[in-house]
């Protein structure tokens, strides 16, 4: 798994004849497949939606290039943490978030078991960093805290 998308982003922007990757839906969802000939082409005659583009891009590069360091470079709880914060900054932006996918998803997301995923929420739950009113519902109690981990 490469990437969580949330309603109205959008993916799987290729320079290739062929799509390397698939997409799962988690929840219902309406998908738009423009042609990419027409996309190129309004791109050509509008300046604004060729910078539009552009911006897609270099976020989902951005989001990409994080995802590695989260990989590479931290541990179990980090990952989690971090994980948290940026679904808190891509949804709402406050401090409780409902999570549409599974704690699996999650995990095959961090490179991480099943086991060490929950065993870490709940870690952050003794921890107060968090609160789960919800299996899926987590309530963000301490960002400071959370936030020193990912650093």
């Amino acid at each position: 798994m490469t990437a969580f998308h949330l309603p109205g982003e959008i993916f799987g922007l290729e320079l290739g004849q062929k799509h390397r990757f698939s997409a799962e839906a988690i929840s219902a969802s309406s998908i738009l497949i423009p042609k990419r000939s027409a996309i190129l082409a309004l791109a050509g005659r509008d300046g604004d939606v060729a910078r539009q583009l552009w911006t897609l891009t270099a976020d989902a590069l951005q989001r990409v290039q994080d995802h590695m360091l989260v990989l590479g470079c931290m541990n179990a709880k980090e990952r989690v943490a971090t994980f948290l914060l940026q679904m808190a900054k891509r949804t709402s932006g406050d401090n409780e978030l409902e999570l549409p996918m599974s704690r699996q998803d999650i995990a095959d997301y961090l490179g991480l078991t099943i086991e060490t995923v929950s065993r870490t929420i709940t870690q952050l739950e003794n921890d107060a960093a968090i609160r789960l009113p919800t299996s899926r519902r987590i309530v963000l109690r301490n960002r400071a805290a959370l936030g020193r981990l990912n650093a």
